[in-house]
């Protein structure tokens, strides 16, 4: 019998996980089903109670029930208790089981653009929750020092305050965005401004090596802007692919090469 997944959220049709699942089942020989779900604001619980009561075997979450997903668990993996957030999850000895493998598809997409993390110093634009779920996996890839910067100053220092005994080996610091300067090898923006128009300005002494955006498919001043510097620039589709690899290397213990899908 086929293994049964599907990705949960509220809209549901954008999503691209059944097609990345497809295409990791037929290059490892995997037989699964994928399918999309619609969950009511206030039908999350139930759904993924139905999904695994029919046995199903693993659920992809998206937005906006991540923080739902976080709190049904009663196992959670480090990444997942630290970013407050599960996109992941499975059953296993009757207990739900959640993970979050946004950052691991972060740190995956950039090492496979060949740009090194070890000992690098990166921004952060934007203090929301897909900063929170990347902190630490860039800090167990080797990234020694992470400024966050956000227009609200007091929403950065918090990340900054929740999260800084989880990475001690990490410097961690924040400003707000009209402080932004420096020199880094890699900023990256996760902010929504690209999603909804805003236009993000870099200062001009703001120096960076690498450009990384972490929507994608839209319009970015962001990605503009470092373009104009002839920076290196990438935008979240391999960040997509890479929470895709190592959510069905879970499931299914086998990884998937992200070049393969890039």
């Amino acid at each position: 019998m086929r293994k049964q997944f599907a990705v949960i959220g509220n809209p549901i049709e954008q999503s691209r996980s059944p097609e990345l699942h497809h295409a990791f089942a037929e290059k490892t020989g995997i037989e699964l089903d994928y399918v999309k779900r619609f969950a009511p604001l206030d039908g999350f619980e139930n759904s993924v109670a139905t999904f695994f009561a029919e046995n199903g075997h693993g659920m992809n979450v998206t937005v906006p029930f991540k923080e739902q997903a976080f709190a049904l668990c009663e196992h959670l993996s480090e990444r997942a208790k630290i970013a407050k957030a599960v996109n992941t999850l499975w059953m296993k000895d009757g207990k739900l089981h959640g993970d979050n493998t946004d950052g691991q598809g972060l740190v995956a997409a950039i090492q496979a653009l060949d740009w090194s993390l070890a000992n690098t110093s990166i921004l952060i634009i934007g203090a929301g929750g897909a900063t929170r779920g990347v902190i630490y996996p860039l800090v167990q890839a080797g990234v020694k020092k992470i400024v966050i910067a956000n227009r609200t100053l007091a929403r950065a220092e918090q990340l900054i305050t929740d999260l800084k005994d989880a990475v001690p080996e990490a410097q961690l610091s924040a400003c707000g965005l009209d402080d932004l300067n420096g020199t880094f090898d890699i900023v990256i923006n996760a902010t929504s401004a690209s999603l909804s128009g805003d236009v993000l300005v870099l200062p001009e002494n703001l120096k960076f090596n690498h450009a990384y955006e972490m929507a994608y498919g839209k319009a970015s001043s962001f990605l503009d802007q470092a373009k104009a510097r002839n920076v290196p620039t990438a935008e979240g589709f391999g960040m997509l692919v890479g929470q895709a690899i190592e959510a069905f290397y879970i499931w299914n213990g086998v990884k998937p090469n992200i070049k393969d899908f890039l």
